[in-house]
Parts: structure tokens; C-alpha cells; sequence
């Protein structure tokens, strides 16, 4: 396992790259030492660890406890997508997950998850409940909308027309184009449009914190509700002034404090 690390002041970041199956991926300690549940990030479609910029420090900062991020497969610098994606493919980040989780020796973790991520999380906290003692889901789908499809096929016009491209194309260098297919050709496929993910909810006992910007360009409050009144633990819905699909970023203040009280209120219930 190759390990690099730096102080912050407050934290001790430390990057390695890890093997689950035959792949690698690359995450990011942010430790502190503390002994609560540590926040594990799970990023949206075209993200990965440093898309996330600071986000993750400040709120394990106004929080109190560690952090994981971590670039999922294809993204990032972990290793490529070695295969064609399913309509399975957000269950099977949700189980590769557990085993990253496993193999760092977490046994409780916090989940916050954006947009796909938020799926993930959900998906996670259903399978795995044993490893999860809250979630929080941050423009997350459940299923499919019109909403969702139209913002994609917006998506893919900026990316032929704009700078888009060459912009994330930073952050997941000559993975880019895998990336951008990974998100747009599965979501607009025929046999897509039928993804259904509620299912999964009622096994979810945990406390979830439901996320959504109200200008969300890629999904309706819709999504929101059905995830806080299908999980059968105690779930909190929040649509967030003057925010679109991500909330951390444009509503950055407001969505630490509301994240991390919130993180904070899960220890005291002794979850």
C-alpha cells in the first residue's frame, strides 16, 4: 500500500492507494484520533476526492471526528472502469463499500453521500446496517425523472459546446472520457429509465438526513420525499435556500452547520 501524508494543523491527511478485488482505490485518511464514528464521503458522478475541496475537513472539524474520501472506480486515480456499467451498478458500489470499510477496520461510520453517492449511501445502509449509524443523502435519485434526463442532456450539450470537458478533465485525466459515459450514456439508455432503487429504503433504521437544493437541476422534491417517508428510522428533510444539485458548495455554510449538528444529534442517540 503506497501512503503519502501531510499535517494541516488539525488534521493529519493521509492519502494510499488500497486493493479491493482487482482493483485500486485511492482514498484519503482525515485523522484526528478521535474515537467517534468517522464521516465517509462518497462523491457524485463526475467528482472524486479533490472535487470535494475542503468540504470534507471543515465539516470533521465542526464535527469532531475523522473523515474517509475516497475516488470510486473509474474516477479520480483510482483504477479505470474494466467493465461495461448495469443498472446494478450503484448496489454494487454499495457493496464494494462494505469491503473498503471492512479492510480499514471501521466498524460504525457516518455515510454522506452526494447525488450518486447519496444512492450509494442508501443502498449501503440497507445492506450493511452493521456498519452504518447514519446517512446523509445530498441530491441523491431513487429513481428516474424527466427532471433528471433533461439536466443530463443539458449536461452533454456543455460538454461538446463549453469547457466543461477539459475542466474535470483535471481531475480524472485520460479516465475523462469513461467518466463522462459512465454517467451520461447509462442514465439516457432505454433500459435505464426504468431504475427503481425504493425497494431498498424500509430496511434502512438509521437516522438519514435528506438533502436537496430547491433549484436541484437534476431532480424534484420528489426524490427527497420518498426517501424520508420510506426509510423506517427517523428521517429529516431539508430543501436548501438558493442551492441547485450541490448544496455544499453553494449553500457551503449553512449546509456545514446543518450537517454537522446534525452528525453531532446521531452520538447522542447512541447510534
Amino acid at each position: 500500500m503506497d501512503e503519502s501524508g501531510r499535517e494541516t494543523g488539525k488534521f493529519k491527511i493521509v492519502d494510499s492507494d488500497i486493493q479491493i478485488e482487482d482493483i485500486s482505490l485511492r482514498v484519503r485518511k482525515i485523522e484526528s484520533g478521535s474515537k467517534r464514528p468517522p464521516i465517509v464521503f462518497l462523491h457524485d458522478s463526475l467528482g472524486c476526492i479533490s472535487v470535494w475541496r475542503d468540504f470534507p475537513e471543515r465539516l470533521c472539524e465542526l464535527s469532531k471526528r475523522d473523515g474517509i474520501v475516497y475516488d470510486r472506480q473509474g474516477y479520480g486515480l483510482s483504477s479505470p472502469f474494466t467493465r461495461v456499467r448495469n443498472t446494478d451498478y450503484l448496489e454494487r458500489e454499495a457493496d464494494i463499500l462494505a469491503q473498503l470499510l471492512t479492510k480499514l477496520g471501521i466498524s460504525k461510520c457516518v455515510l454522506f453521500g452526494h447525488s450518486d453517492g447519496g444512492s450509494i449511501a442508501l443502498i449501503a445502509a440497507a445492506k450493511t446496517p452493521q456498519l452504518v449509524c447514519g446517512v446523509i443523502t445530498e441530491g441523491a435519485h431513487v429513481f428516474v425523472e424527466e427532471i433528471t434526463l433533461s439536466g443530463i442532456r443539458q449536461a452533454q450539450k456543455l460538454f461538446a459546446e463549453t469547457d466543461l470537458r477539459k475542466r474535470i478533465t483535471k481531475y480524472h485525466g485520460d479516465k475523462t472520457d469513461g467518466v463522462i459515459s459512465a454517467w451520461v450514456d447509462t442514465w439516457l439508455s432505454p433500459q435505464f429509465r426504468d431504475f427503481n432503487m425504493e425497494h431498498f429504503l424500509p430496511a434502512i433504521k438509521c437516522p438519514v438526513l435528506v438533502i436537496q437544493g430547491e433549484a436541484d437541476e437534476y431532480g424534484s422534491e420528489k426524490q427527497v420525499d420518498a426517501i424520508a417517508e420510506k426509510v423506517s428510522g427517523p428521517s429529516t428533510k431539508d430543501m436548501v435556500k438558493y442551492a441547485r444539485h450541490t448544496p455544499h458548495k453553494e449553500a457551503a455554510d449553512y449546509t456545514l452547520r446543518t450537517t454537522s449538528t446534525y452528525i453531532c444529534g446521531i452520538d447522542s442517540l447512541g447510534q
